[in-house]
Order: C-alpha cells, then sequence, then structure tokens
C-alpha cells in the first residue's frame, strides 16, 4: 500500500508503482449473486453442469463482475494521512483479455500515469491490471479515471 499525505500529493507521484491488493476469491456464490444484480444469468456463468461442457470447462466471472471489483481491490492500493474521498470518474479504456474461472482468486496492481489539480480535488489516471492467480494472461487491463478529493471534517 502506498502512503500519500493528502489527495494533492498524487500530482508529484505520477508515475509511480501503486503496487498489488490482497488477492481475492471470486466463488460460485459471487459470480451468482452478481448474475441476480445485474439480471445476466447466461449458462457460462450460472449453469455448472452445462458450463463443465463448455468453452472453459467451468463457469466463469462475468467481464462486469471482473472490472467492479477494482473498486475494492483499487482501494487497497493507497491510502492517506488525510481523510479523503475517492470518485470514480469513468474508464478509458477497458480489455477483457482472459475469463475468470469460477473458484480463482484475482488481484490488481496498478501504476499512476497521471494526476492533476481539478475543481474538487485531484484527478488521477491508473494504468490497471487485474490477474488470474496462476494465469499465464491477465483478466483485463485498464485506464481507470479517478477523482480525490479532501474529506470536509
Amino acid at each position: 500500500m502506498t502512503t500519500f499525505a493528502s489527495s494533492a500529493a498524487l500530482v508529484d507521484a505520477v508515475g509511480a508503482d501503486l503496487g498489488a491488493s490482497d488477492w481475492m476469491l471470486v466463488d460460485q456464490e459471487r459470480i451468482a449473486r452478481f448474475a441476480d444484480a445485474t439480471d445476466d444469468h447466461q449458462w457460462l456463468h450460472v449453469d455448472a453442469q452445462r458450463a463443465a461442457d463448455g468453452p472453459f470447462g467451468t463457469t466463469i466471472a462475468h467481464g462486469f463482475l471482473t472490472l467492479s471489483l477494482l473498486v475494492p481491490l483499487l482501494g487497497e492500493l493507497t491510502t492517506f494521512d488525510e481523510p479523503t474521498t475517492v470518485v470514480n470518474a469513468g474508464l478509458d479504456r477497458v480489455r477483457f483479455v482472459a475469463p475468470v474461472p469460477s473458484g480463482s482468486r484475482v488481484r490488481a496492481s496498478a501504476t499512476l500515469s497521471a494526476a492533476e489539480p481539478s475543481r474538487t480535488g485531484v484527478r488521477a489516471t491508473l494504468e490497471v491490471t487485474v490477474e488470474i492467480e496462476g494465469g499465464d494472461k491477465p483478466a483485463l487491463v485498464a485506464t481507470s479515471l479517478l477523482v480525490y478529493s479532501p474529506t470536509p471534517s
């Protein structure tokens, strides 16, 4: 975990490797809950018996489930000495490179590629990779845009 004095300190840290998060389990229960939340019950995600005979040999996480895990995974990479609020400002690029089989563990690593002051704090760009434990390809690569703002006391 990388610690910054304040959100403003991000501007001087462009190019910093923010490290990697802890591993997170993507089990069938998590996949099923995401399917329920999004009404995406495609058999590749929720039907273990049918998926066993499918292209991946098991159920796989939704790509958007893997993408949504950026919230907790990236949250592990930075901390601030002053209270800071982080707001998702979007994504410039996302590529789903490899499927995440049910029961896999994933983690995120990131580099701070840009940071500039904005009206509400600092707008930062992170180059993110989500890897699958033991995998030869990442699950996804993305350019994530975040706004870090001082939290009023």
